[in-house]
């Protein structure tokens, strides 16, 4: 089986049936990486560069292990020691780098929709490793891999995405696979934080009593305050967030059972997240960042044309 697409721009883009072959395919890397050798030769021939506009820590060291577990051949690119630097656009940069007989293009950048542009004018295939406040395919694509492997299935599960939803490209992702995959999605946060046609757009929940909504769900996601993305001040202080959104041991105890937390990195330790919950055995964290390997391995995979076995 295949891919229906030659990019991965967005979750939005995917089929039901892509998600899935994704997620089946990360599984049997998951495998792979459990090994004494850890690296297959399926990408020996196969160039890749990551092009990072924007910091990353995790999902850059993510798709550069990735890589090189596949041992495809890698270039790391950084915006700030480049020429881009000198005013050189984004379309020069790339076809610089193409020219160099480059296969695969891992973006991320803080303009919306850059990835889409360039899948438009260079023959290699894109993925998206994130989008100004649009999307983050590969992070919800381990978050419901994680998701899947503790509880069995995304179908009928109920899962919160908890916090900074106005700015978030993970909360989008996310929300478009769970819908495609069949599970029920509530956002929570303060109402400035949560984007007035969420409901109605996306056909989810809204939910603005943090109690309430870690009461109804099987799983919370809770994400990151972006202070970065925005530009007023959209609640108090970041105390005030901790005191009516922060999940703490307290209130998760008070709960009549017991959820998963997940949290996308980097985490604001005492602001949407205290560490006796973070690091508390119901936290998947740690386990969505190994997972992340495995997923970005069975994306690269799959895009590169991979269709046979790997062993």
């Amino acid at each position: 089986m295949q891919l229906s697409t030659k990019h991965l721009l967005g979750i939005r883009d995917l089929k039901s049936s892509d998600i899935q072959l994704i997620l089946d395919t990360a599984s049997q890397f998951k495998e792979v990486l459990q090994r004494p050798i850890k690296k297959v030769p399926t990408l020996r021939d196969v160039t890749i560069v990551n092009l990072f506009f924007e910091n990353s820590t995790r999902t850059r060291i993510s798709f550069e292990l990735a890589e090189k577990r596949l041992s495809a051949d890698t270039i790391n690119f950084t915006a700030s020691a480049s020429s881009v630097s000198k005013g050189e656009s984004l379309l020069d940069t790339v076809n610089n780098i193409l020219s160099m007989k480059v296969d695969m293009v891992v973006m991320r950048h803080s303009a919306s929709g850059a990835p889409h542009f360039l899948a438009k004018h260079i023959p290699a295939a894109i993925v998206n490793a994130g989008d100004g406040i649009n999307e983050h395919p590969t992070q919800a694509l381990l978050d419901a891999f994680s998701i899947s492997e503790k509880l069995g299935t995304l179908q009928g599960k109920k899962i919160a995405i908890i916090g900074d939803i106005m700015h978030s490209r993970v909360a989008l992702s996310n929300i478009y696979l769970l819908k495609k995959m069949g599970a029920e999605v509530t956002v929570a946060g303060p109402p400035t934080l949560i984007p007035k046609y969420m409901k109605d757009a996306f056909d989810i929940n809204v939910e603005y009593d943090l109690k309430k909504v870690l009461e109804w769900c099987d799983v919370a996601n809770v994400l990151r305050i972006q202070l970065e993305r925005q530009n007023q001040v959209l609640f108090s202080s970041l105390r005030e967030y901790s005191l009516a959104y922060g999940v703490n041991k307290k209130l998760l105890d008070s709960l009549n059972k017991e959820i998963i937390i997940m949290h996308p990195g980097p985490i604001n330790r005492g602001v949407e997240l205290d560490s006796d919950v973070a690091d508390s055995k119901q936290s998947i964290i740690l386990q969505q960042v190994e997972n992340g390997v495995a997923v970005r391995m069975a994306v690269l995979y799959l895009l590169a044309g991979g269709g046979a076995n790997q062993n």
